[in-house]
């Protein structure tokens, strides 16, 4: 019997970054696992995702952290880059320091989407009003009173109320009650009157707040001064990567002197080997808490008096540019910095006389508070709770006690279903205010406040096509079998029936893995890494073994991973994953195994032979894979076989058309093949290189007419686009050029604006990166050529040991250097195969060296080479071309 299960109800108070993190991974979670969940935002603001930090407009208000540690996922570090990317800008990298603004777009942007994904099992309400107390049993629900008099019942809450607001105790009376001190500078309209005077102004806080505030009130008649108990400024980010470093090994005994010792001694070590201090700071960040944790609260106040702020000042850092703006506006002596704190202050008329402890007095129009948050959380929700004893203070009575994020009482405990995250775990976490640990906190809140995954009754669950079990319903596993069944026959469609599965099933990893599959290596429209993220949440929640098994082999392939190796060890045991074995072979779906040796993809299809007892979509592989080791009669009798069973097999009609290149058998290869693209291959996901195929036999017959009908009916940009385009159309042109068989200007510029600059510049895999050569090297744009050098030489050791040196060699075609070109592609066609991919596609870098050498004046060698093809298949091009060559 089925368990019913309660819809709980959770309330979020606060809809800032931390709230609305919150908010994305219950949506997520709840919507992954089907658990029906009603969400509540409390929050007077008019978006989500602002708060104070992000609502700023000011263009020179920039994030303290670059973009690529800014992602709302803790698993998906690129998510923000991507969506910036997508956001108007595209040439944004994880280094770069985006707007605060933007930020706050891009969180409420996310919630969006969550909300949007997860209709239908989750409901989300904002309420525009705040929370002032919390009631309730212990064994109840949790109730909020609300400011406009409502009352909202949850099954918990969690009190996403950001840092506490500041106090200003720090102030003498008579600054606390001049109408030219401003307390709160993030309130709206607090900084109107100070922005339309010209008053000097004095800013009490050196922090980042007063950073920010320095930019926005810099004027050139206006003199700015920031004052603080020890005068120092955030220190600047590196202007690039400094390196990464390990953290320290840490003493048994971690007491603050030993620490302390541990700690300067780590930075020394970084500034000699590095240069720079900030790689030895930044390895203590996953480290920092449980340090924190494990001193006793008279350490922790010793820390915080002699090196809080010197911690302060290297950990929360200034972008690169912010730096340079205080720079020059220090250097023109428009910002003034003061070690020193106010003693006294006169006012006078609109000016204001402010003493400070160093004995400098200055008259300023408006001083203002950017002390940062307060120590103690003071709004009415928060101090009712420290009332009645639902909540204590936190260490040093910084925030408010919690365990694992959920609120301790005055006895200790966990009793009421209270939770927070960021700025009020301070005193327990110490570092907690920044997005990479407030995500982090967020992601664990919701495993906590949503039920796991149920346990179903025992029940036979569906199968795919060849029938391994699904970890999904029905109707999902319909629609995977339907993506997988389009994956095998190569037809289109794959990708819609897949995105149909996750849809249907939001938890179902095979879904996810397909999708990021699809993406990585077929240059389907799909977020790579967020599929893959979503695919590893969802194997650790609710998959078999096998179905963790591939995931992890995808990730493996996706990042470069011994993804090739995972793949053979994935197959070892699960034979029959059919999708698996497609990734593996190298034919027109996939790039296959490619670090491994020439004969490994044959070896493994002949070894998971029986697990499909003659099914045609092995049969298929099989006479693919024997086309390439030549073995072309037999090749032919398995893809007519396959072909007979399923006549819309495109991996059989693939093995068919190497076959009929291969044997020369261009005329009866052209005409077979055009009969079945304008027959079954209609719905060919590939028709494009089905009709390069019959291009090749057109090239080979010497028809250059042929040939440019082909290119403009089939094959130009707008009938093919992406990586296909690239792959078939781009590589056509270029070897058509080579043989003479296309006169006059070549169109790649057509085909290269089909192709996005990350596919060219900074190919996933070397089969993409070979193409993307040979197509920028027919554009002769160089210094493209010499980027995709550059990003093959720190990428895959197949596109290091392969493609790095193939643009160097294209490179030099392209100079006319015409002998070094071609001694360079000579040394490269022994390991060409690594690339991936077929001998025909591969056979461009042979043309090309065929060219290099009779542009070189080495007709012996051209001769040789050309013998050689000529031994290999018949082909009149060829013929013609060695007849020309001068005797």
């Amino acid at each position: 019997m089925t368990e019913v299960r309660k819809r709980p109800t959770v309330a979020i108070v606060g809809a800032g970054a931390a709230g609305t993190l919150t908010a994305v991974q219950l949506c997520e979670t709840a919507t992954r696992r089907r658990t029906p969940l009603d969400l509540v935002l409390v929050d007077p603001a008019p978006e989500a995702g602002r708060g104070t930090a992000y609502a700023t407009p000011d263009p020179r208000h920039r994030l303290n952290v670059p973009a690529g540690g800014m992602s709302c996922y803790p698993d998906d570090p690129g998510h923000f880059t991507r969506w910036l990317c997508r956001h108007g800008e595209p040439t944004v990298s994880g280094t770069d320091f985006a707007t605060r603004y933007r930020y706050g777009a891009y969180l409420a942007d996310t919630l969006a989407q969550a909300v949007v994904r997860s209709h239908g099992t989750v409901s989300v309400r904002r309420l525009r009003t705040r929370a002032e107390s919390c009631t309730g049993t212990p064994e109840g629900p949790v109730e909020l009173h609300l400011a406009d008099g409502g009352l909202l019942t949850a099954d918990s809450a969690v009190l996403a109320t950001g840092p506490a607001a500041p106090t200003a105790a720090w102030a003498p009376p008579a600054l606390r009650a001049s109408p030219r001190f401003v307390n709160s500078p993030w309130k709206p309209g607090a900084l109107d009157a100070v922005r339309e005077d010209t008053a000097d102004i004095l800013l009490v806080g050196t922090g980042l707040t007063a950073v920010d505030l320095a930019l926005t009130l810099d004027r050139p008649e206006r003199t700015v001064h920031a004052v603080s108990r020890n005068g120092l400024l955030p220190q600047p980010h590196a202007l690039g990567p400094a390196g990464a470093m390990e953290a320290p090994s840490w003493p048994r005994d971690p007491t603050l002197n030993a620490l302390r010792r541990t700690v300067y001694r780590h930075v020394s070590r970084s500034v000699r080997t590095h240069g720079d201090w900030r790689p030895a700071l930044d390895s203590l960040r996953p480290h920092t808490a449980r340090l924190w944790r494990s001193l006793t609260p008279e350490e922790r106040g010793e820390f915080l008096a002699h090196e809080g702020a010197l911690w302060n000042t290297h950990r929360h850092r200034m972008a690169p540019t912010t730096a340079e703006s205080v720079t020059r506006a220090r250097t023109a002596r428009r910002l003034q910095v003061h070690a020193g704190t106010i003693t006294d202050v006169v006012e006078s008329g609109d000016q204001l006389a402010v003493a400070l402890s160093n004995g400098r007095t200055l008259h300023v129009g408006w001083v203002i508070d950017c002390t940062g948050p307060g120590q103690r959380l003071e709004d009415p929700l928060w101090r009712g709770l420290f009332e009645t004893g639902t909540a204590v203070p936190g260490p040093l009575g910084m925030g408010v006690a919690t365990r694992d994020g959920r609120l301790l009482d005055a006895q200790g405990r966990c009793v009421r279903p209270l939770f927070t995250l960021g700025a009020p775990r301070r005193g327990e976490l110490w570092e907690t205010t920044a997005i990479p640990e407030i995500r982090v906190q967020a992601a664990t809140l919701a495993q906590q406040l949503l039920a796991p995954p149920a346990r179903r009754a025992a029940r036979r669950r569906p199968v795919d096509g060849l029938g391994l079990p699904l970890s999904t319903h029905a109707e999902a596993a319909t629609a995977y079998r339907n993506g997988l069944d389009r994956v095998l026959k190569v037809r289109a469609g794959a990708e819609d029936a897949f995105a149909r599965a996750i849809a249907l099933d939001p938890g179902f990893a095979l879904g996810h893995a397909a999708l990021a599959l699809l993406g990585h290596e077929c240059g389907a429209a799909v977020d790579v890494p967020r599929a893959l993220a979503d695919a590893q949440r969802c194997a650790h929640e609710r998959a078999d073994e096998r179905e963790r098994s591939f995931v992890d082999v995808i990730t493996r392939r996706v990042q470069s991973a011994d993804g090739d190796r995972a793949l053979i060890r994935h197959l070892d045991t699960h034979p029959a994953d059919a999708l698996a074995l497609a990734a593996a072979v190298p034919t027109i779906a996939f790039s296959g195994v490619t670090d491994l040796d020439d004969d490994y993809a044959l070896r493994l299809v002949e070894r998971t032979s029986p697990a499909y007892d003659g099914h045609w979509f092995h049969t298929s592989l099989l006479a693919f894979l024997r086309q390439e080791q030549g073995r072309l009669h037999e090749a032919g009798e398995l893809a007519h076989r396959a072909l007979g069973v399923e006549p819309a097999s495109g991996h059989a009609v693939h093995a068919l058309a190497h076959v009929h290149y291969e044997s020369g058998a261009h005329e009866a290869g052209r005409d077979w093949l055009d009969g079945w693209v304008s027959g079954q291959g209609r719905g060919a996901v590939h028709r494009a290189h089905f009709s390069w195929h019959i291009a090749l036999h057109e090239l080979a017959l010497d028809d250059p007419a042929a040939v440019r009908r082909r290119w403009f009916a089939q094959l130009a940009p707008g009938r093919v686009t992406g990586v296909r385009a690239l792959v078939d159309s781009g590589s056509l042109l270029w070897r058509a050029r080579l043989s003479g068989n296309w006169q006059g200007e070549l169109p790649t510029s057509d085909v290269l604006d089909t192709v996005a600059c990350e596919v060219l510049e900074r190919p996933a895999t070397a089969f993409t990166a070979l193409h993307a050569a040979v197509a920028l090297t027919a554009a002769g744009d160089l210094p493209a050529l010499r980027r995709l050098r550059d990003h093959a030489a720190g990428a895959d050791p197949v596109q290091r040991e392969v493609i790095a040196p193939l643009c160097d060699a294209f490179a030099a075609l392209v100079e006319h250097r015409f002998h070094e070109a071609a001694h360079g592609l000579d040394a490269l066609l022994p390991v060409l195969r690594k690339v991936g991919g077929s001998a025909a596609q591969r056979e461009v870098v042979e043309e090309t060296l065929l060219y290099a050498l009779v542009s070189a004046g080495r007709c012996d060698a051209a001769r040789r080479l050309l013998d050689a093809r000529l031994d290999r298949k018949a082909a009149p091009r060829d013929r013609r071309m060695l007849a020309g060559l001068p005797g």
